[in-house]
């Protein structure tokens, strides 16, 4: 082992060779990424500004489109400028860190979301007890403990990367860096960071998903119950954003990481990764603001104000 020189260089996956496909993937990658940044800003500066955001709900939605632009900052700008270069490699310390920060934000997303429909619980299951519930200093505690235990668990694989020696090939099969993927380029016995990993993230994956499903469970009965379909509507209509959003997360992460990857399925992986890379988090946003009234209405509320004064600065 001593006599393996490490590897400074990870060699990523070549999205596209042929130059005509690199000019239109990386003008339609750009696009998406600065989509994806102006609409979760837009969420995050409406639900700042306007009164009428400052629920709950929308507290978790300002850190869900926070973690959806953060999340798409790490793998995107990367991934465009590998792609203008034609330069598909990254020193070995880039992709270590470039691995935590998606370690770090896929975890407090998918923390954040089960966040949600525990709010999504109480309203439609708890209605008169909600303001106690869901107070601020818990949607405070409930925030501080997604993002802290999102980092402890990206920190502590860190720490057992230490011990790895990278020795190749230096290849990997992906256009950013994941755990697994270092974990094959390894020339040191992985056997304990698999563990840790299976055992961490097994734990924080089957809790997350549990809090997150089994809230709907309830609210699923709670609506059966309700005997006028109008009422059935309504209680619906405040779930069907988060509930769409969950889905299409959870549906993306199982293709990606338990579905093997097999050289039939390499490339459907690859597109499936770009969609929970890149899509996702432009998506998210979208169906948040095509599905909440209030959003729309703080929107033509903003540009009505702009419009009236252009001059002076949104008052909240």
């Amino acid at each position: 082992m001593k006599n393996q020189s490490s590897i400074t260089i990870v060699l990523l996956m070549n999205l596209s060779e042929v130059h005509a496909t690199i000019s239109v993937l990386f003008i339609f990658f750009l696009l998406i990424y600065l989509m994806t940044v102006f609409s979760n800003f837009l969420i995050i500066l409406l639900v700042v500004i306007c009164a009428h955001l400052h629920t709950p709900m929308y507290f978790f939605l300002g850190n869900l489109a926070f973690l959806d632009m953060s999340y798409s900052s790490v793998t995107a700008p990367s991934m465009l400028f590998h792609l203008i270069t034609k330069h598909w490699f990254m020193s070995l310390s880039e992709c270590k860190a470039q691995m935590f920060f998606v370690m770090y934000f896929a975890g407090s997303e998918v923390l954040l979301l089960a966040s949600m429909s525990y709010d999504r619980y109480v309203a439609v299951c708890r209605p008169l007890h909600y303001s106690q519930l869901m107070s601020w200093g818990i949607c405070a505690q409930m925030a501080f403990f997604v993002w802290s235990i999102a980092f402890l668990v990206a920190i502590t694989h860190m720490i057992c990367l230490r011990r790895l020696t990278f020795c190749g090939p230096n290849r990997i099969q992906n256009f950013f860096c994941d755990l697994p993927h270092l974990f094959q380029i390894s020339c040191t016995d992985t056997t304990i960071n698999v563990l840790v990993l299976l055992i961490v993230g097994g734990v924080l994956a089957s809790a997350a998903f549990v809090a997150t499903f089994y809230p709907y469970v309830r609210i699923f009965r709670a609506v059966l119950r309700i005997r006028t379909s109008d009422g059935k509507s309504k209680a619906f209509s405040t779930c069907t954003s988060h509930l769409t959003v969950v889905i299409m997360y959870y549906a993306s992460v199982a293709f990606i990481y338990l579905v093997p990857d097999t050289s039939n399925l390499l490339t459907l992986n690859r597109v499936v990764t770009v969609i929970y890379t890149l899509i996702t988090p432009l998506l998210n946003p979208l169906i948040y603001s095509l599905r909440s009234k209030d959003l729309k209405a703080a929107l033509q509320r903003a540009l009505n104000i702009h419009r009236l004064h252009p001059d002076t600065p949104t008052r909240r």
